[in-house]
């Protein structure tokens, strides 16, 4: 019996690992965007808020254009091959970021002009190697949401295997801004920054990469029945026929809009505190100093934020009593009220609060819109992972309106109407009718 649980462990510890990578991986390239602002777009005018979250935008697109790809790939090829697929488009990301780190680095002058503005072609490559990188996730996350949830290890229930994998990805989304300061830029300030400093530790990446992508290729990872459509199979039904996923894809869509912006814009705001004589501070500080090396008050909240994920889920994988319309219900409600306090106040304190709260909607949305679709399952998910898309319309419609505002203030009232529509699904929306139980 022992050696039998610990083989049904194994799949699920190799899918949950390569879901840290993605985690680690795309808080790296969030975080990327303030000291990319400083070396790339000093000469980008009163455009740098908008082309700095450029970079979230053509991450997050690729979620959209190849989510549903991703699905296609499922069900012909199985899990395994789809997510070896994805480590190989994440490899091909990494290595487009250091063509741009060298090229940046070899040819600084040479930009496109906008007006006033210039873009450089090193920061152009880059957002090329940023959708790479999304389209992996996508794919990767497709492969890991339906695996997860209908993988039968004893002794637990769906959306604890959601929150125990997610949470295993938030040690990923929690280091990575302290791996972006203390690694590759040495805790230099960020005015200081040289592109040429992210050259080798994207090399030590993609080593890593490339030898999980060898090591998963050579492993065992079974396939779950009942949640893909069998090879040449028609199913009979449109997957936007089932109301409760249909409106679960639009509250996932505000969801991730509202919780990348947060993770990736805060940064951007504290910097404008700073420079207008109001910095954040941290129990009396205005620097965060280990071994000699400032790391600074943005990457401390950006780590906390994160960081709030990781112990909110690592908590809620035991609330194996509270339903997931519930938990959905309650965090929704607390996180509209924490961000009208931080745009009341400009502490960005509540804001990173937040955090916790958002923890554990991914996952009780996605239990809540595949339940009862059983075949259905796998092409649900590659639906529902396209509207991550929501991560780049939000971070560069916020980034688009700071720059009209003047200021970061009053732009988080999106993450306010984000978080009252997902309380609409979670009271209304995530209701199944009959009709929509697949038997």
């Amino acid at each position: 019996m022992e050696t039998k649980l610990r083989k049904g462990i194994l799949p699920f510890a190799i899918v949950t690992f390569i879901y840290f990578i993605v985690g680690f991986l795309t808080t790296v390239n969030e975080q990327l965007q303030a000291p990319l602002k400083f070396t790339f777009l000093a000469e980008a005018g009163n455009l740098k808020n908008t082309f700095t979250t450029l970079i979230s935008f053509f991450f997050f697109l690729g979620y959209l254009l190849n989510g549903t790809l991703a699905s296609k790939w499922v069900n012909s090829f199985g899990y395994k091959n789809t997510i070896l697929r994805g480590l190989l488009f994440m490899v091909s990301g990494l290595l487009m970021y250091l063509c741009s780190s060298w090229f940046g680095y070899q040819y600084p002058k040479l930009a496109f002009h906008f007006g006033n503005a210039a873009l450089p072609y090193g920061f152009i490559i880059f957002i090329i190697g940023s959708y790479l990188m999304g389209t992996a996730a996508a794919v990767i996350q497709v492969v890991v949401n339906p695996y997860v949830a209908s993988y039968e290890l004893p002794g637990t229930q769906p959306v604890q295997r959601l929150n125990i994998t997610t949470a295993i990805n938030s040690i990923g989304t929690t280091s990575a801004p302290f791996f972006v300061t203390v690694v590759m830029f040495s805790g230099i300030s960020i005015a200081n920054i040289e592109i040429k400093q992210l050259l080798f530790p994207l090399m030590v990446l993609i080593a890593c990469v490339v030898m999980v992508t060898l090591i998963t290729s050579k492993l065992h990872l079974p396939d779950i029945a009942n949640t893909r459509a069998a090879a040449g199979e028609k199913l009979e039904r449109s997957i936007w026929s089932f109301r409760h996923f249909a409106l679960g894809v639009t509250a996932i869509f505000f969801y991730v809009g509202t919780e990348v912006a947060i993770g990736a814009n805060i940064n951007l705001h504290a910097f404008e505190l700073m420079d207008s004589g109001h910095p954040m501070t941290f129990f009396g500080r205005t620097d965060i100093i280990i071994g000699g090396v400032d790391l600074g008050i943005h990457a401390l909240l950006s780590t906390l934020y994160w960081g709030g994920f990781l112990v909110g889920r690592a908590v809620s994988s035991f609330f194996s009593n509270i339903s997931a319309r519930t938990q959905l219900t309650v965090t929704t409600i607390l996180a509209a009220i924490l961000a009208i306090i931080a745009m009341i106040t400009q502490n960005l304190w509540f804001l990173v609060a937040i955090g916790l709260l958002h923890s554990t909607m991914w996952s009780c949305i996605f239990s809540l819109s595949i339940k009862g679709l059983n075949k259905y399952t796998s092409k649900a998910s590659g639906v529902f992972i396209s509207a991550v898309f929501g991560g780049a319309v939000f971070t560069l419609v916020q980034g688009g309106l700071a720059d009209i505002l003047g200021s970061w203030r009053w732009t988080w009232c999106l993450t306010v109407g984000c978080e009252l529509l997902m309380l609409s699904y979670a009271l209304f929306g995530s209701r199944i009718r009959e009709k929509d139980i697949v038997n």
